[in-house]
């Protein structure tokens, strides 16, 4: 830091030295107003020419403050903001001056003034005497006054004006809000009490602005938050302070006092430096708005203006570059990513050295170095590696890796990073430069500048320096190149000079240069700055030069690092000028080193295509990989192969790097020249211009003919002339192509033309030809021309897509290899058309099992939901055969597949019983007989004890089983009923009938019809009408077979076959020759007998021996008391024994073995369907099969019945 006195002056009042209590800059800066005496004066702030005293106050002037120019909000102010300013005196009063020096108005207190401060917001102006303090605006006439315990010494708004603090003398500082009301208090009990002399907040460009400094007569000076709460830590200073003031930005605080002195802190209280002394107390001082001006007033009446400079502190080594900050701060920054990293020191920052990893930092009473992970080379985080705790006193400071470096005049030391001396170098003039330039760790070497010109050159670990060059004028800069052979120096003169370092030659030299700086990445390249101008030097060539403010401080690639001011910037800087000097030297390989510096892509071109007219290949091929041209790259490949093989000549070489150039006559004329007509050709029909390629056409040659002709036609389709390129592309034989530019175009006239023209061998132009006239809806024409070439499959995705069903299905006929390609896609179309029993029956012939499985069981839950029950039944009983046929051809999935078959079975039997039950309820009239319905509902009960399926509902079963029950006499199960149904939830409607009826049946005897009790025909005993196990005998658990007409038991029972007898064998058995004696059972003989009132018509019966002698009836035998059902098994002998008609037969086709029963009631007629195997009395099926024309049940039209 430098001071410079700008002017002084000397307050008297005739000829007696008058005390400068306060002082005040007008807001712009240019007038400075002084409290001297009684009077207050207004100096010229740039001169210290007195302009007037003011004279108001008949006693001494103790304060002054002037109105910011910040805009007020208030509306009704007096004058304009920062136009007015106010004094406070002894003489109690208070006299609010304008600009032009003019008195506005004058108040009174009652003791004299100490102190003034006006609002920086709304301008309200603050005015304390020692026992009261007021506050008074423009908008009201009166001052308001508020009475104060303690003297009061000093006051300050804060930078918000939201509030006043007000310094005491018994140690306390007042928080006062705009309308004088007491809102906080710092209390500083805790301390020993001294009177507060000085406080000011620190400017509002700090985050924590609500941040009060505070001077007392403790000889203290601390910080304290808003709230009360100290920030930081307490400095002593040594004297009484009279004034603190803070810099505009906040960076600084400025303190004066009893000793003579106006000192320099760091915003947080750290000493930096004495501005000014003299030979009495500093009063008062104050910083110019917006400078580094310094007003200080003392107590013999100096007025004295002094100007501050701040010098820059700051180290660059490649990239990073730090820089010192509010004067106790590093910065480091990082110049190519513009990271930054910032060190609070706490303490005058005096120098700063920066290398590799190193950082050094000297402060006054000792020097810190920093370290950075050598493995990171990005990293930003510095941490402490040592701590030299010495105080040097030096021009310049240099850190090495194990070493710092410190130079004083014409003195060098070199210290260990410990502080130990380890080597001392005595010059013969003074340093005026020192630069480390690399080296190993620990042996690095450093370049010396001297006064008298003379330049050396000193390694840390040598004790000798090494004299390198001695010129004439003293030096200001050097730099050395990049291979250490050269060095550049800039002289007293402003020339920058070059020297060669082994000859001590002068290269050249360069006028208007203030700095200079080698690239580190090209040996004959430099920079140097000077005049407003950067200058950027390849060699021995001219100097090309930019605009640029600053100096140069660093070269590196293209960037150049400049220092302008106090900022430090990276400007990327194009070569291409040096480039260009290169080139027109035919000099490509060091044209390409600087383009590896940073060119623009232009430049890079320029420079493949002068090495290439050059010849120099290697070089246009690193030019051309950075610019990633890879038509040059291939090119130049391709001819230093054919040159290695050699293939061709210069000329055809020349030749094509002329056409690659764009060279095309010069190209065409190479061709020719060396008998190439044909490349030439070639080269203008791939450029359209075909009348130059007509003139390379050898006669004759059909080939180049054809070839010109496509060509013509490719360029035809490019300037969209469509038709005739298809019918260029016609004539030179490319119908696929002409196919589709027709096709595209839509000429539908053309495009059949050309399918019929065409032979069916060319399948591609056929097939084309049929797509293109499909797309346009000419389906006739393209069926023709999908038989002309024979393509089945594609004349069949033709029928597909426009759902001509009727004839994909008839090709199908005849091409059975298509089978799958056609009945997929039909039986998706009948699943969409809500043909879903065809789309199954598709889905089945289209070898789609899952998929027809998938469309039964939606079809199967839709009938569920709709109600529609017998459909339901039919639609499972189609399920189970799927399944039974899946379980016959996948062998892997037997097991499940079967295990659905049952239960799909069973499902399917319930929805058709089910159905009769929906229907009694539903239809107002039913044909059914009242023993049929109950029949039904007794089947549903039993086989819903335990599982109700969906649909179902068990309160109709129940309730229609009771009504039933009761009309018939089984009044044991209608109770049962009745009593099951109270335990249900019912509809309101069904509530009052099935009460009435409980009621009732309770009269009733619980018994039941014993006409309504089923018999079983295996063991001939009665069970009863709910059996919970089900549909089996309760006794012999022998299965019941229903007749599904009227669910009536019928006379049946199942019989199993012995081990070794198939199924096969069985029927031959049962179809083997027996006796006409044997074949006859009964054989009925009527015999008439009358009486004097009766005539009797009685059937006698001849039974033959073979009945008593029936087999059959020991295997019916079993063991009573057993709870597991033992089947009816029958060998070889009773097959022969039964009468076929007796038997019928369930032919389940495989993996089900067939089932066999046999009627024990001949007598009793009775139809099996042969589609689902249902039994039915055979009147009922013929008049259901008359009713319905095909099966009840499967719904299969009726052709074979079994009796």
């Amino acid at each position: 830091m430098k001071v410079s006195q700008a002017w002084i002056e000397k307050g008297q009042d005739g000829e007696k030295d008058q005390c400068v209590y306060d002082i005040a800059f007008k807001p712009d800066g240019t007038q400075l107003i002084v409290a001297s005496g009684d009077r207050v004066l207004v100096y010229n702030a740039s001169d210290g020419v007195l302009i007037r005293a003011l004279r108001g106050h008949k006693n001494a002037v103790h304060t002054l403050s002037y109105a910011s120019d910040v805009p007020s909000a208030s509306a009704m102010r007096a004058l304009p903001v920062g136009k007015r300013f106010a004094s406070g005196s002894a003489d109690h009063y208070v006299i609010i001056w304008t600009s032009k020096l003019e008195g506005l108005l004058k108040y009174t207190h009652k003791d004299s003034i100490q102190c003034v401060a006006y609002n920086p917001v709304n301008h309200q102006l603050a005015s304390c005497s020692c026992t009261e303090f007021g506050i008074w605006s423009s908008e009201n006439k009166s001052v308001s006054k508020n009475k104060i315990s303690s003297r009061i010494t000093c006051c300050s708004w804060t930078n918000d004006g939201q509030y006043l603090a007000l310094g005491l003398y018994n140690g306390m500082i007042s928080i006062r809000n705009k309308n004088g009301e007491e809102k906080a208090r710092i209390d500083r009990s805790s301390q020993t009490p001294a009177p507060i002399w000085s406080i000011c907040w620190k400017p509002r460009r700090y985050k924590q602005h609500h941040i009060i400094a505070v001077a007392d007569w403790g000889q203290r000076l601390s910080f304290y938050q808003l709230g009360g709460a100290r920030v930081g830590k307490e400095r002593r200073l040594g004297y009484d302070p009279c004034c603190i003031s803070y810099f505009s930005q906040g960076e600084y605080l400025l303190l004066c006092g009893s000793d003579r002195k106006a000192s320099l802190y760091s915003h947080d209280g750290v000493h930096l430096g004495i501005i000014a002394e003299h030979t009495s107390w500093v009063w008062c001082c104050r910083v110019k708005p917006n400078s580094n001006y310094v007003a200080l007033g003392c107590q013999d009446g100096t007025i004295a203006m002094y100007h501050l400079v701040f010098n820059t502190v700051h180290g660059l080594y490649k990239d990073r570059y730090a820089y010192r900050d509010n004067i106790t701060d590093v910065i480091i920054q990082h110049l190519i990513s513009t990271k930054k990293v910032r060190i609070r020191c706490h303490e005058l920052v005096k120098k700063i050295a920066i290398y590799r990893c190193r950082l050094a930092i000297q402060l006054p009473d000792q020097i810190v170095v920093y370290e950075l992970d050598e493995n990171d080379p990005n990293s930003m985080q510095y941490r402490l590696c040592e701590r030299i705790p010495h105080q040097f006193d030096c021009n310049l400071l240099v850190v090495c890796s194990f070493h710092i470096v410190l130079c004083q005049e014409k003195r060098l030391q070199c210290l260990s990073l410990s502080g130990a001396k380890e080597r001392e170098w005595h010059m013969e003039a003074l340093i005026r430069y020192i630069k480390v330039i690399g080296g190993p760790m620990g042996r690095e070497g450093l370049l010396i500048g001297l006064k008298h010109g003379q330049i050396l050159k000193i390694f840390v670990d040598n004790s000798f320096p090494i004299v390198l060059l001695k010129q004439s004028t003293s030096v200001r800069c050097l730099d050395m190149s990049m291979s250490r052979s050269k060095i550049a120096v800039v002289d007293e003169n402003n020339t920058c000079l070059v020297y060669d370092l082994h000859t001590k030659e002068l290269l050249f030299q360069e006028p208007n240069a203030s700095s200079v700086a080698w690239n580190t990445q090209s040996e004959d390249m430099l920079c140097f700055s000077g005049g407003g101008f950067l200058h950027i030097k390849a060699r021995n060539f001219p100097v090309h030069q930019q605009k640029m403010q600053g100096f140069v401080v660093g070269y590196n690639g293209s960037r150049i690092f400049c220092l302008h001011a106090h900022a430090m910037s990276a400007v990327e800087v194009p070569q291409s000028a040096p480039m260009y000097q290169y080139l027109e030297r035919k000099m490509y390989k060091e044209a390409y080193q600087i383009s590896c510096l940073g060119v623009t892509e232009g430049n890079r071109q320029d420079l493949g295509l002068d090495a290439l007219d050059g010849l120099d290949y290697e070089t246009a091929k690193k030019a051309f990989i950075r610019l990633r041209n890879f038509l040059f790259l291939e090119l130049i490949y391709s001819i230093e192969d054919r040159r290695v093989q050699g293939e061709g000549s210069p000329e055809i070489f020349c030749a094509e790097l002329y056409a690659q150039q764009g060279r095309f006559q010069e190209a065409a004329q190479l061709y020719k020249s060396s008998g190439n007509e044909e490349h030439a050709m070639k080269m203008y029909m791939e450029l359209r211009m075909f009348d130059k390629a007509k003139e390379f056409v050898g006669a004759g040659n059909v080939k180049d003919t054809t070839m010109l002709i496509k060509k013509k036609a490719d360029w035809a389709q490019n300037i969209h002339d469509p038709r005739t390129a298809a019918e260029m592309y016609l004539s030179a034989g490319e119908h696929s192509k002409a196919i589709e530019i027709i096709g595209h175009n839509n000429w539908v006239d053309m495009l059949i033309g050309v399918a019929r023209k065409l032979d069916k061998a060319e399948r591609s132009a056929l097939a084309a030809c049929a797509r293109h006239l499909q797309r346009l809806g000419k389906y006739k024409h393209a069926e023709e021309s999908l038989r002309k070439m024979g393509d089945m499959s594609a004349l069949l995705a033709l029928y597909v897509d426009l759902h001509h069903w009727d004839k994909a299905l008839d090709l199908v006929k005849h091409q059975t290899e298509l089978k799958g390609e056609c009945y997929l896609p039909y039986a998706q179309w009948l699943a969409e058309n809500d043909r879903f029993e065809e789309a199954q029956t598709a889905f089945i012939e289209a070898g789609q099992q899952k998929e027809a499985l998938h469309v039964l069981e939606q079809l199967t839950q839709n009938a569920v939901s709709e109600k529609r029950f017998v459909d339901a039944a039919y639609y499972y009983w189609t399920l189970s055969i799927q399944c039974l046929h899946i379980a016959r051809d996948i062998p892997e999935q037997e097991t499940g597949m079967l295990e659905k078959f049952h239960h799909f079975q069973c499902q399917a039997e319930l929805y058709y019983a089910f159905h009769f039950i929906q229907r009694f309820t539903d239809d107002p009239f039913t044909s059914l007989l009242p023993e049929n319905i109950f029949n039904i509902a007794r089947f549903l009960m039993n086989s819903t004890a335990k599982v109700v399926p969906p649909g179902i509902s068990k309160v109709k079963i129940l309730s229609i089983l009771a009504k039933q029950g009761r009309a018939l006499g089984a009044y044991k199960l209608a109770r049962f009923c009745y009593d099951h149904l109270l335990s249900l939830q019912m509809p309101p409607a069904l509530q009052d009938s099935v009460e009435l009826g409980y009621l009732t049946i309770l009269s009733k005897p619980f018994k039941d019809n014993d006409d309504l009790i089923p018999m079983c025909y295996r063991c001939s005993s009665n069970n009863p009408l709910f059996n919970s196990q089900g549909h089996v005998c309760a006794n012999c658990h022998q299965p019941f077979v229903y007749s599904f007409s009227s669910f009536e038991m019928l006379p049946l029972v199942e019989f199993f076959l012995e081990n070794g007898i198939s199924d096969e064998d069985a029927e031959a058995l049962l179809q083997s020759e027996v006796s006409s004696e044997d074949s006859i059972v009964e054989k009925g003989l009527w015999h008439e007998e009358s009486t004097s009132s009766v005539q009797t018509l009685r059937l006698t019966t001849m039974t033959s021996n073979k009945e008593k002698e029936d087999p059959f009836g020991a295997s019916l035998s079993f063991q009573a008391g057993g709870s597991v059902f033992q089947p009816v098994t029958v060998g070889e002998a009773e097959l022969r024994a039964f009468c076929r008609h007796e038997v019928l037969i369930k032919r389940w086709p495989r993996p089900l073995r067939w089932q066999f029963f046999r009627s024990l009631l001949p007598e009793v007629s009775i139809t099996m369907c042969p589609s689902c195997f249902q039994m039915f009395h055979s009147e009922d099926y013929e008049l259901l099969v008359l009713e319905k024309n095909s099966c009840p049940y499967c719904r299969r039209p009726n052709e074979d019945v079994i009796l």
